[in-house]
């Protein structure tokens, strides 16, 4: 059997964001020194886990400036044929496959910006002893949120927008309680990232990936 490596951070970054209407797209929204997109790769960066990034051609760009072109999985966009390659669950899926031999998953939107990289170790800590752990912060349910090796099969099965929430239901999953509340915020229209960027967010020391 392969050796199993390190638990892998899988940035979702393939949805439309259609409840934001500021333009152009919600991850490429500026947010202190780089985008919304950038700090989160950066912070997931940070946390010295791989990461990859599954996106779509018309973000397939911004992600490559913060990890190497092989660390971005492109997925077709909405509307152009590409049939069941859309959702969250097939997100996760080919996010999965892209790692099938690594030690776990922590699957984290690309709309949160604010989750510290330490949050993403702990969870991917938690993943020792549980095959499904959540971030939470004051007793409400965040991201990232970590699967372990075991739940490869399943994971690469997802379809549709339900994400991971039929996998998560099936096995004991365990809520890590965290005092970051980056855990809990995400961006989904334009009132979501004037509050972010009016916070004091912390500027990614991740210098952008060699090509």
């Amino acid at each position: 059997m392969p050796m199993r490596t390190q638990v892998v951070v899988i940035v979702l970054a393939a949805g439309q964001g259609s409840r934001f209407h500021g333009g152009s797209h919600k991850l490429t929204q500026p947010l202190g020194v780089a985008t919304v997109m950038g700090q989160t790769i950066g912070h997931a960066i940070e946390s010295r886990l791989p990461v990859v990034v599954v996106t779509t051609e018309r973000l397939a760009a911004e992600a490559a400036r913060w990890v190497a072109r092989r660390d971005v999985v492109v997925l077709p966009e909405v509307g152009s044929g590409g049939g069941e390659a859309l959702g969250m669950g097939y997100s996760i899926a080919a996010g999965v496959n892209a790692r099938p031999q690594a030690a776990g998953w922590l699957v984290l939107p690309g709309d949160m910006p604010l989750v510290k990289p330490a949050s993403l170790v702990a969870v991917a800590a938690g993943l020792t002893q549980h095959a499904v752990v959540y971030a939470q912060h004051l007793g409400r349910r965040g991201h990232p949120v970590g699967f372990s090796a075991e739940l490869f099969s399943e994971l690469v099965q997802l379809r549709g927008d339900d994400g991971a929430r039929r996998v998560a239901a099936r096995y004991p999953s365990v809520g890590l309680e965290l005092t970051d509340p980056g855990v809990l915020l995400d961006i989904d229209t334009e009132a979501d990232l004037a509050a972010l960027q009016a916070r004091a967010v912390i500027p990614s020391t991740t210098g952008q990936a060699e090509r």
